[in-house]
């Protein structure tokens, strides 16, 4: 049987972990704030609910890398000095598979998101 009482137990801890990643990491926050926009935009945009599970998906996908990264990034320099390359190598990785998401996120969102931009902006090019 499932026990509430441990579940809280994992659902504090789970929040602790990320609220000590929006504190800690710049990058995070900004991720937050532009998947934030996206939400906004999945409210008041017409979209079908394929693509507004792609871009929910998408968002989730960056921030749990964003997270996976501060994690490797912590491990990292308590295992060895910064000055090691192996470790700043595996950081540089981590940045780029996370800089990648992004990237492709973004790509994703325009290719979704251009079709209604494109028709609004045309609205309001006619009222002008």
């Amino acid at each position: 049987m499932i026990s509430l009482k441990r579940f809280g137990r994992s659902m504090k801890y789970a929040f602790r972990g990320i609220f000590k990643v929006m504190a800690r990491e710049h990058s995070f926050r900004v991720q937050v704030v532009a998947g934030a926009i996206v939400f906004i935009i999945i409210l008041f945009v017409p979209l079908q609910v394929w693509e507004r599970i792609v871009l929910l998906l998408l968002v989730g996908a960056v921030l749990v890398l964003e997270m996976i990264n501060s994690i490797f990034e912590r491990l990292s320099d308590g295992l060895k000095p910064r000055l090691n390359d192996m470790v700043k190598d595996v950081k540089d990785m981590m940045a780029g598979a996370v800089l990648i998401t992004a990237f492709v996120a973004c790509i994703v969102a325009i290719m979704i998101l251009y079709p209604y931009i494109s028709i609004y902006l045309q609205g309001w090019h006619l009222l002008g």
